[in-house]
């Protein structure tokens, strides 16, 4: 019997660690389907500090640096066409496609550093290919770089900037009722960032990623955001999370799928590449998860959920302004 306890032992140690079973842990996060490149039979505009979504089975590329037609993917014959151009230029927003419109606001206009919030609320109608000047946003809440999201037929604006990449950043988060075109202030989000997009999980509102820009400082990259602040709507309360991003980056896009956050890509002063990250919250076991990187890092567009699949197309390789990017990348869900 002396013999036999350590004899077990020794199995069940062998048991648990066997290559299966480490394998099995380490690899994981892996077992993610891979990005691929899209080989489309033709290619959009190439263009960054963007905006790209997807309605009603079509994707938009919309504006960006200097003012360019609006390009539509169709992923059934897989070719690109060209749409209606801006009435102005408008970059630096995140694009919210509601009710058979696509709603510009949030956005900027003009070159760095001073770029000038846009002071009006425009949508897109794919259905004429026009667009339309929708109302105008008071005056003392209007900055570019913002979150837009909707919720039970209401658009909300999270946080932003007021003058370009200077200075000016703002923790304010607005109500818009694009029924009324009534606006309501809403609670300060507890921090201002700027350069990142906003999401929503059932009845909260993430905002991840982003950073303070400051070209008054000679900070442009530098002050990105590691903390995570969620809005319920439920409690009408923010709260932020206990765990940080992994990786401080702006210029990042996020999207939402099996009530998980996904943040996409982005850029830092840490690193002269766009970033390739791929990181996950899981709101369920409330831990961040590594998924496989963007095959080409990116920053300053947007990502969409279409069916089985994320999609990112164009914006910037490197951090600041180039190269503009014309490619489109997948990732299939699971």
């Amino acid at each position: 019997m002396k013999t036999l306890f350590p004899l077990l032992g020794i199995l069940l140690f062998i048991s648990c660690t066997s290559p299966d079973s480490t394998k099995s842990e380490i690899e994981e996060p892996a077992a993610k389907n891979e990005w691929s490149m899209i080989n489309t039979e033709n290619e959009p505009l190439a263009r960054h500090e963007n905006a790209f979504t997807e309605l009603n089975g079509k994707f938009y590329l919309i504006g960006g640096r200097t003012n360019k037609p609006i390009n539509i993917y169709d992923p059934k014959t897989n070719t690109w066409s060209e749409g209606a151009t801006p009435p102005l230029e408008m970059h630096h927003f995140q694009a919210l496609p509601y009710k058979d419109k696509i709603y510009v606001l949030g956005a900027f206009t003009g070159g760095f550093p001073h770029e000038t919030p846009i002071p009006d609320v425009y949508a897109y109608v794919p259905a004429t290919d026009q667009w339309e000047k929708v109302t105008s946003i008071p005056e003392d809440r209007r900055r570019g770089a913002a979150g837009v999201m909707a919720h039970q037929d209401k658009i909300y604006v999270l946080c932003g900037i007021q003058d370009g990449h200077y200075d000016g950043h703002v923790a304010w988060f607005d109500e818009f009722d694009p029924a009324t075109n009534e606006w309501k202030k809403l609670p300060d989000a507890p921090r201002s960032r700027d350069h990142f997009q906003a999401a929503m999980i059932r009845t909260k509102l993430y905002a991840a990623g982003g950073r303070n820009t400051s070209a008054k400082t000679e900070q442009t990259m530098e002050l990105t955001i590691p903390e995570v602040d969620v809005f319920d709507f439920s409690t009408n309360e923010w709260v932020t999370l206990e765990k940080l991003l992994p990786t401080e980056r702006a210029g990042t896009t996020s999207v939402i799928a099996d009530n998980k956050l996904i943040v996409i890509g982005g850029e830092s002063g840490s690193q002269v590449p766009g970033h390739d990250e791929v990181e996950v919250w899981n709101t369920e076991s409330k831990t961040w998860e590594t998924w496989p990187s963007l095959k080409q890092g990116r920053h300053g567009t947007q990502a969409a959920i279409y069916e089985e699949g994320i999609y990112i197309a164009a914006g910037s390789g490197n951090r600041g302004g180039g190269p503009e990017l014309t490619n489109m990348e997948k990732l299939v869900l699971q």
